[in-house]
């Protein structure tokens, strides 16, 4: 599995180590050494060896096996195994420095809220489509588009979109009356998308829905009910799906927040939005921001690969 090359003797000697002075079984030690080949790989496209590392390193290797899907359990394995070995290398004066040092477990990494693609999300918002003929399904699809188009235009969350009453709806205006948690009232406005559809809804399937009942509530289920959380929940997985990618309410508010963010909106706008009592809780789209500006900066710029 390891051969003692120069880059790799360091290695070698480590997983020796870890069978005399340690003590440990033939599996675990062949994990150690998996993980430690992995990064050693990583190493050699950045033209490094092992024992050159740099704290930089260390995290864009853990940053990429997240990217990659690796969940944060096996992550964090995998900085453990990082940092036994460069200890030992001290310990043994085969190193100098200890890149691991200062950072986090990824158990303690703040995750970082989903959002789709731009490309993703024009797909999903013109995915519902009539299950069947009739102008009941018409109306029900109609419904769902102008709801993932408000959604998405107001970064609204499922309980928000569900207790918006025809009146808080300002269409002359281009905006919509939110109440958030704590009954916080916020104003919201919507993009000229949003307002077409929400027109067509309000013109040729709100009433098909209502039917004889009234109903002071802007989207409606059959026979003029209230939508329930599990029924959005369920439309937008639908749609999503038809779309090509899952998804669910929360990623089409972070969606919103997030494209806002990269086409330079400030924060105080964003929080405004978002309904956010603190802006330490919308700081943290400026780093999905910069994740999705740094993978961009990686593949496109001639030089970001050089060393």
């Amino acid at each position: 599995m390891v051969s003692p090359s120069s880059g790799h003797q360091p290695l070698a000697s480590f997983l020796d180590y870890l069978k005399v002075e340690k003590g440990l079984a033939p599996l675990s030690i062949a994990a150690y050494g998996r993980d430690l080949e992995q990064f050693a790989e990583f190493l050699e496209r950045r033209k490094r060896e092992l024992r050159a590392a740099r704290m930089r390193d260390v995290r864009e290797f853990l940053e990429e096996l997240q990217a990659n899907g690796m969940d944060a359990r096996s992550v964090a394995r995998k900085l453990s195994a990082l940092r036994q070995f460069y200890r030992y290398l001290l310990l043994d004066r085969l190193g100098e420095s200890d890149p691991t040092l200062n950072i986090e477990s990824p158990r303690q990494w703040k995750v970082l809220p989903k959002s789709l693609a731009r490309e993703e999300l024009d797909r999903l918002l013109q995915s519902p489509k009539p299950a069947h003929g009739g102008s009941e399904a018409e109306a029900i699809a109609l419904r769902d588009r102008a709801m993932l188009e408000v959604f998405y235009a107001g970064a609204l969350r499922v309980s928000e979109l569900t207790g918006v009453k025809l009146d808080d709806l300002k269409l002359d205006l281009g905006c919509v009356l939110v109440r958030g948690k704590g009954d916080k009232e916020r104003i919201v406005p919507l993009g000229q998308s949003a307002q077409r559809v929400l027109r067509d809804y309000l013109q040729g399937a709100r009433g098909v829905l209502a039917g004889k009942r009234s109903s002071p509530l802007l989207f409606l289920g059959r026979g003029a009910r209230q939508l329930t959380r599990q029924r959005v929940w369920q439309m937008v997985s639908a749609a999503s799906a038809a779309a090509g990618r899952h998804a669910s309410p929360h990623m089409l508010r972070h969606s919103c927040a997030t494209h806002m963010v990269e086409n330079g909106a400030d924060l105080r706008t964003v929080q405004t939005i978002l309904g956010h009592a603190d802006i330490a809780t919308t700081q943290v789209y400026t780093h999905v921001a910069l994740d999705r500006l740094r993978n961009v900066y990686r593949q496109h710029h001639p030089r970001a690969k050089k060393n």
